[in-house]
């Protein structure tokens, strides 16, 4: 510890107090008047008790703390210094053999709770008084949503800035109504701010509940934006618990607190087991799925990580944060073409990885669609096929398949592309050997190529928002939470199940888009939604099921199987073959011969 004058200073007062109340407690006991033995007495034993408790002090590690900012903690340590002190006091006197009033005893160490404590508390109220004279009395009125620990906090620090003046609490529980959290008047439920706006003049609302639902916190941002006032919220309850920030660093409300969901609950302990000292492969692991999905394996502890992308950057990039964040971590940046059977063979042979989550993939409708539909079925059918006959071969326990919800009674060349892809990976599904789990997900916040970039672009640059209908609804999650259920699936997976996520509701997009643009601080008056009809391939609303299918429950309330039919080896070889042409089939006839692979696909 560096010795300042502060410490020194600190120190010196903790001293001063010593002897005052050592003093003072001989002073009560004679009744104000001590008779001259015992004051010379007071005087010599002096001599013992101070340098004992500077001992005690110093290493209680008093000196480390801040009188502008003590709290508990520090009287904590306080009192367990001088609870030592009165045991070590009384017992160095007694080897010397010094006799002091049994009163004096007991009453110095309470004297000196209060001194020491009292004079540091005292001196964090004068200089939060001193800072508060600095702070402009024409400070914006703020009100708090939360009656919490995290809402207290809140108007602790609050009361410190130079910006906010928090003239109001409100929580729906009605037995704190009336009541006052750090000096603030709980002033009724959320429904009430219209009214009490007015009163106060506010215009900004912090939400405060970090542990609520999101729907519980979607509908206090409706209720103040009803009121008429601007929305800001603390953050999350995962950043304030892992350190990353602090409830003083308030924020906007985004998309996510709005179309958030409550947490996954996994089973990290058989996460952990499950990647523990193994290697794991990542196709795609530049992507906006595969990148999350690297780094939450990467918590997980696994031996090696093969990072497997064929684009160059993407890869650049997910290496640059890995050996940011888990510089400890063995990882293996591998370009490739998951069509390259090849460079596949010589990855899997190279490294033997135990588990393998393929993400590589087309995903974007309307550009598969047209001029690209071939491309389509080589990558994202080929493709799996390859990766998976080498998983087969190279004796991977399990081989865990990204799908999407566009597989389900596909409209589009992408949705049925990825559908063909699952029926690959059942038909290559044996009693024995490598287990295949496939994982049908919806619509992604953020994630590359999503119409949420798409729409902070065009707010942007002044509007309008372009959607393609009125009516059209799609399912959302967020990355993170999508991948940990896609892990949790590839860990309970047994061998050719497709489970489904449960992506909760549709949202339409029309409504996430009027969303966005008053989060943006704007209304429709100034950003106008322009209605473009639907793109090729592009359906109003997706399905999480197909019609054939029947949908299973599983141990994990978020994660249901759906039973699909499934192909065998014949059927797979005649498939090998129909994606060997000659040349680069055309569009319509990628489509008319789809359909023959996958019944269910009703392309145009």
């Amino acid at each position: 510890m560096k010795l300042n004058w502060r410490i020194f200073l600190a120190f010196a007062h903790d001293l001063a107090a010593c002897a005052a109340a050592w003093l003072a407690s001989f002073w009560l006991r004679f009744n104000l008047e001590i008779p001259a033995p015992y004051g010379e007495l007071a005087l010599e034993t002096l001599l013992w008790v101070v340098p004992l408790h500077a001992a005690l002090f110093v290493g209680f590690g008093l000196y480390r703390g801040i009188w502008r900012f003590a709290s508990l903690p520090d009287l904590k340590r306080i009192i367990a210094a001088v609870a030592i002190a009165a045991v070590a006091v009384p017992t160095a006197l007694l080897m010397l053999q010094i006799a002091v009033p049994r009163s004096v005893l007991i009453m110095s160490p309470a004297f000196l709770i209060m001194i020491m404590g009292g004079n540091r508390l005292a001196y964090r109220a004068w200089k939060e008084r001193s800072l508060g004279a600095l702070v402009p009395k024409q400070r914006e009125p703020v009100f708090v949503i939360g009656a919490e620990e995290a809402a207290v906090n809140l108007i602790k620090e609050l009361a410190r800035s130079p910006q906010w003046r928090v003239v109001g609490v409100f929580d729906d529980d009605a037995t704190k109504h009336g009541r006052q959290l750090h000096g603030v008047n709980v002033l009724g439920r959320v429904d009430d701010l219209a009214a009490w706006k007015q009163r106060h003049d506010g215009r900004h609302a912090i939400i405060a509940m970090p542990e609520a639902s999101h729907g519980v916190r979607r509908r206090a941002v409706e209720m103040c934006r009803r009121a008429g006032l601007n929305v800001l919220t603390v953050p999350s309850f995962d950043d304030l618990m892992s350190g990353k920030v602090t409830v003083s660093q308030i924020r906007h409300v985004e998309l996510d607190d709005l179309l958030g969901r409550d947490p996954v609950v996994l089973d990290t302990a058989g996460l952990n087991n499950w990647f523990s000292g193994r290697v794991v492969l990542v196709s795609g692991a530049g992507g906006s799925i595969g990148a999350e999905l690297c780094r939450q394996i990467a918590r997980y502890r696994p031996r090696q990580l093969i990072l497997f992308e064929l684009n160059e950057f993407a890869l650049y990039s997910i290496e640059q944060e890995f050996g940011e964040r888990f510089p400890a971590l063995p990882v293996v940046c591998a370009i490739g073409d998951v069509k390259d059977a090849t460079r596949v063979a010589q990855v899997l042979g190279a490294y033997r990885p135990s588990v393998i989550f393929h993400a590589a993939a087309y995903k974007h409708v309307p550009l598969m669609e047209n001029e690209n539909a071939w491309q389509a079925i080589l990558n994202n059918v080929a493709g799996t096929r390859v990766m998976a006959q080498a998983a087969i071969a190279r004796g991977v326990e399990k081989f865990v398949f990204v799908s999407t919800d566009k597989a389900v009674n596909p409209t589009n060349v992408m949705g049925a592309s990825k559908r063909l892809a699952e029926m690959v990976c059942q038909a290559l599904q044996q009693p024995t050997g490598t287990r295949f789990v496939m994982v049908r997900f919806g619509n992604v916040l953020g994630s590359t190529g999503s119409v949420i970039p798409k729409f902070r672009e065009q707010i942007a640059k002044g509007g309008p928002v372009t959607v393609t209908h009125p009516d059209i609804t799609r399912y959302f999650m967020s990355i993170p939470e999508a991948v940990q259920l896609v892990l949790q699936a590839g860990l309970m997976g047994g061998g050719a199940e497709i489970f489904v996520l449960d992506m909760g509701e549709p949202v339409r997009i029309s409504d996430l888009a009027r969303d966005m643009i008053r989060l943006s601080g704007l209304g429709e008056g100034d950003i106008r939604i322009v209605y473009t009809g639907l793109r090729p391939g592009e359906k109003l609303y997706e399905e999480p099921l197909a019609a054939d299918e029947n949908s299973l429950p599983t141990p994990h309330p978020k994660l249901r199987i759906a039973k699909a039919r499934q192909e065998d080896g014949a059927w797979l070889a005649r498939l090998s073959e129909w994606l060997a042409p000659d040349g680069v089939p055309r569009d319509e006839t990628v489509k008319t011969e789809l359909a023959q692979w996958v019944p269910e696909y009703s392309g145009n």
